[in-house]
């Protein structure tokens, strides 16, 4: 199982001789294979109760979890001829009030994603209903209840996991007794759905959920969990103590719970984060740099401080062993990470780049920049983009998508009756034209929370972003001709859930990297973006560069991976660290500022109330105050970078 930089990673355990997880737990490398288990778990336990006669109970759930488990069994219904008409569902939950055809609703989700594509009978479809008069709802869940009691009871449970530790929408403070009810929804689930509504004030504060005892009932349960965001609930969960604080901690008690993670998810447990506190472990370079970084940062000693004492006092007396002198440990990894730290993104030139992060030669570089939104370059990377033009490389700058879900509608009306106005003004106002902006001023004045935004407001929104993306650019001192807009069509859904990365996505990517034939190639390697964009855009930079891998110039392209507006690469992975002065870090600041429509509150602020330039400060603010704290050279700010080696290792 290989890492984002190509390495072996799974070797991290030679042999466990203590655990801390109290339920058991497997990881996967990413979130593909770890559904692709699950689907496939499932489908073998439908196909033995086929041949047994049997009809078989699945518990369901919904959100951005779960959808490439469906996508897995709609495919292998399709292609591999495995029929749902034994299958009787239950839901885990609705939102109330909720129309069943609303967009947001889980009923709609559920016929989307698996029911509207595979031969399961109707009659055999149970979600809860959240169109019913709340007086009748008590009434209803007790008969949910026994309807699941009716049916044999559920064999095998999906669920994820929300960042409060809810399960369903067993928010903190359920009762390990309850059944389905109507329950309240907590702030920051609210806050999360924000994603699906627009707005947190159309977010529903009810929903009707199964409770944990209900959910205890199942006879198998799948936890899954992926993503950066989901590591801290996730280790509470599975190694803290069990409480009604959290929820998921209930399953601890359950006889047959299965823990399933991607590596990013899993990030904080023990046998991720201190593997040498778990068991013995195959002492790699960067497992060595990992350990000697927590040291520094258990003990607060800047590394070259660290005694053998410190090594034996924090369970790192093998690494002793294998090591023999700490003293020369210490100045192996403090020379490590010195060594990443550069003002030359580029590479110096005339400079022995030796221990450099990147080459010397050629001296003038071309780079392309790879954006997954049109604000990611300056959010993300906007110091050492600057940094890359004013050292002469030729850059350029390619915005993956048109990002036109992610303006507001009064942004977008007020752009509207601008043109309007104006062409009212120079005389120029066609009948053709009256009527475009008539159609998109009236949808906009009247837009119901659950409509979908029609064509001409999605083109219009798509400008907004592009004119502040080629502002940003220019202010870093890009020309015209070397900003890039790719559009690419998996995004272009109207909504926050996105098509699947399709041929023609890949075409635009490989089409740009023939052209410009680069030296560098920066792009987000952020995974834990909480709508999926980001990952999308990656697969499509990695599958163009295996099909581009045997030409010529690809021998010379090293592709950097930066990280987004949510999260920072960890000490011990980065590759090149670009220190930023506090002018650099205004200037950084001056190019985010030129995306207006992302000011104040972005529509998509994820699970952060700051703004993106706060966010992109404090992070970068943050990586530098740890190099100090490492005993390096004090800055300002930092930027980080890891190298993808994929390649190497394909």
């Amino acid at each position: 199982m290989n890492d984002v930089k190509g390495r072996i990673t799974s070797g991290y355990l030679k042999y466990e001789l203590k655990t801390f997880e109290k339920m058991p737990v497997r990881i996967w490398d990413d979130a593909r294979e770890a559904s692709r288990y699950v689907a496939q778990s499932i489908a073998l336990a439908i196909r033995q109760k086929q041949q047994d006669g049997e009809k078989i109970v699945l518990g369901l759930a919904t959100g951005s979890t779960p959808i490439k488990v469906y996508e897995e069994l709609v495919r292998m219904h399709k292609e591999e001829g495995l029929s749902f008409r034994n299958v009787v569902t239950f839901n885990l939950d609705e939102y109330y009030p909720m129309p069943k055809e609303a967009r947001q609703s889980y009923w709609r989700f559920m016929h989307e994603y698996l029911f509207d594509h595979v031969d399961i009978l109707p009659e055999n479809i149970h979600i809860p209903d959240g169109t019913l008069p709340i007086e009748e709802v008590a009434a209803y869940c007790e008969r949910y209840e026994k309807m699941i009691d009716l049916a044999g009871g559920i064999d095998i449970q999906l669920l994820g996991i929300g960042r409060t530790g809810h399960i369903g929408f067993n928010e903190p403070g359920s009762w390990e007794t309850s059944t389905t009810r109507m329950v309240r929804l907590d702030h920051l689930t609210r806050h999360d759905a924000i994603k699906d509504f627009g707005s947190e004030d159309e977010v529903p504060y009810r929903a009707i959920t199964m409770g944990i005892a209900s959910i205890f009932k199942a006879r198998i349960i799948y936890l899954m969990a992926f993503g950066q965001h989901k590591a801290s609930i996730i280790r509470e969960a599975v190694e803290g103590d069990i409480s009604h604080s959290v929820p998921a901690s209930f399953l601890q008690k359950h006889p047959n719970t299965r823990i399933i993670l991607d590596r990013s998810a899993a990030e904080d447990l023990t046998r991720m984060k201190a593997p040498w506190l778990v068991g013995i472990c195959n002492w790699t370079d960067d497992l060595i740099c990992k350990a000697v970084v927590w040291l520094s940062q258990k003990t607060g000693k800047p590394i070259l401080k660290l005694t053998d004492e410190d090594y034996n006092e924090h369970g790192l007396s093998e690494l002793l062993i294998e090591e023999a002198n700490y003293y020369e440990l210490n100045i192996r990894i403090f020379n490590r990470l010195q060594r990443t730290i550069t003002g030359w993104p580029g590479g110096k030139p005339n400079a022995d780049d030796t221990n450099r992060p990147e080459r010397a030669h050629p001296a003038s570089k071309r780079v392309i920049i790879f954006s997954p939104h049109p604000d990611d370059d300056v959010i993300s990377m906007g110091g050492t983009f600057q940094r890359l033009v004013d050292q002469g490389h030729d850059v350029h700058v390619a915005y993956q998508t048109s990002g036109n879900i992610a303006v507001h509608d009064h942004d977008a009306l007020r752009y509207a009756e601008f043109m309007l106005e104006f062409d009212q003004m120079q005389q120029a106002l066609t009948d053709s034209n009256r009527a475009l902006y008539e159609k998109v001023i009236h949808f906009l004045r009247h837009k119901r929370a659950d409509q979908l935004d029609i064509p001409e407001v999605r083109t219009i929104k798509g400008l907004i972003r592009r004119g502040e993306a080629r502002a940003g650019a220019r202010f870093v001192g890009l020309n015209d001709d070397h900003i890039h807009f790719l559009d690419m069509p998996f995004y272009e859904t109207g909504v926050a859930r996105k098509a699947p990365l399709s041929e023609a996505d890949i075409q635009l990517v490989t089409h740009l990297l023939e052209r410009v034939q680069p030296h560098q190639v920066y792009a987000a390697g952020d995974l834990a973006d909480p709508h999926g964009t980001h990952r999308v855009c990656l697969d499509a930079i990695f599958e163009a560069f295996r099909r581009l891998r045997e030409r010529p110039w690809m021998k010379d392209c090293w592709l950097w991976l930066y990280r987004g507006a949510w999260h920072e690469w960890a000490v011990h992975e980065i590759e090149m660290a670009v220190p930023m002065s506090p002018l650099q870090l205004r200037r950084k600041r001056q190019a985010i500022f030129m995306h207006q429509s992302q000011k104040d509150r972005p529509p998509f602020p994820g699970d952060d109330n700051r703004e993106f330039w706060q966010r992109a400060e404090d992070r970068n603010r943050a990586t530098a105050h740890t190099y100090r704290q490492l005993g390096l050279a004090e800055y300002e700010a930092m930027e980080a970078f890891v190298r993808w080696k994929g390649l190497d290792n394909a």
